[in-house]
């Protein structure tokens, strides 16, 4: 009921917000509900009525400047002719069908804030434009197939506040690069295939609030870098190879609510850590060489 409202919500902007749009703009939103099956889409379009009357599509002036098309039923790739629409700030097709790659058009969009594809079946490789975005603030992947590995120069997004690749079949390690998201809040990128170390550079990261890489095939000693994270609540290690004893400047994160390390070869009396977390709230050191317990607190407690 709730996605439903929404997309009369999203339909009722774009009637609201009606313009003229420019022809090769009307022709990329063509090109798009040809390329996803439009006319079995859920809200679809009257390719004869004007662009202001067609569900998702948000129009400021005569410029298109969003597309909302959550849950939409829409099928398909997705076509280069999405990098002419050059004006766009906000993409949303999460929760539908779309399959194949990314388009490296998409590097066009340079005024993007929000780019969410999460829940679809998008596979190939992150096209490397993707780091033109620098406008991005939130980048939502999550639940594809996506393969390749994160884009080197992945720190040009300075912008970039939410970066969620969670549940894909992203292989390579963490680039260093990184350590430049200074603006990072949530850092997801759990269940895919990613190797190698966590860099030192993660110390770049100041407002980082979550970090989690669950489910990967990491390995390593846990940088001391980590301990300049002031602001960070949630780490999730675990289901990893990581190794060794944890730095004492794990303790410096004072404001940890989740902390779960299970599934790795750490050493240490690791269940003594939990007395220097005072917000904890899930702490989980099972199955480590060290010794460990799992703790869950009630959030009252």
């Amino acid at each position: 009921m709730k996605t439903l409202q929404l997309s009369f919500l999203f339909c009722l902007i774009s009637v609201l917000s009606f313009g003229a749009i420019s022809s090769k703009e009307k022709a990329a939103l063509i090109a798009l509900n040809a390329s996803t099956q439009g006319e079995n889409w859920f809200k679809t379009w009257n390719l004869n009525a004007p662009v202001y009357t067609w569900c998702g599509v948000i129009i400021e002036d005569d410029k298109v400047v969003g597309l909302n098309l959550d849950s939409n039923n829409l099928t398909g790739t997705l076509p280069e002719a999405l990098g002419d629409l050059v004006h766009l700030k906000k993409i949303s097709f999460f929760r539908n069908h779309l399959t194949g790659k990314i388009p490296s058009s998409i590097g066009n969009l340079t005024s993007l804030t929000t780019l969410n594809m999460a829940f679809n079946e998008l596979n190939g490789t992150l096209p490397s434009s993707i780091v033109n975005l620098k406008s991005l603030v939130s980048l939502q992947l999550f639940m594809n197939r996506i393969e390749g590995e994160i884009p080197r120069q992945i720190g040009n997004l300075a912008n970039l506040e939410y970066l969620e690749l969670y549940n894909n079949d992203i292989e390579g390690t963490i680039p260093k690069s990184i350590g430049k998201l200074a603006k990072l809040k949530e850092l997801l990128i759990s269940s895919n295939k990613i190797t190698g170390k966590l860099p030192t550079e993660i110390s770049g990261m100041a407002s980082l609030r979550v970090l989690s890489v669950f489910d990967n095939k990491m390995l390593g000693i846990v940088p001391k870098s980590i301990g300049k994270l002031a602001g960070l609540e949630e780490l999730v290690l675990a289901n990893n190879a990581f190794y060794g004893d944890l730095p004492n400047e794990l303790a410096s994160l004072v404001n940890l609510k989740v902390l779960l390390l299970g599934n790795n070869a750490f050493k240490g009396d690791l269940a003594a850590l939990e007395k220097n977390f005072p917000k904890m709230k899930n702490f989980d050191v099972q199955n480590t060489e060290g010794r460990g317990v799992i703790v869950t607190l009630d959030p009252e407690d």
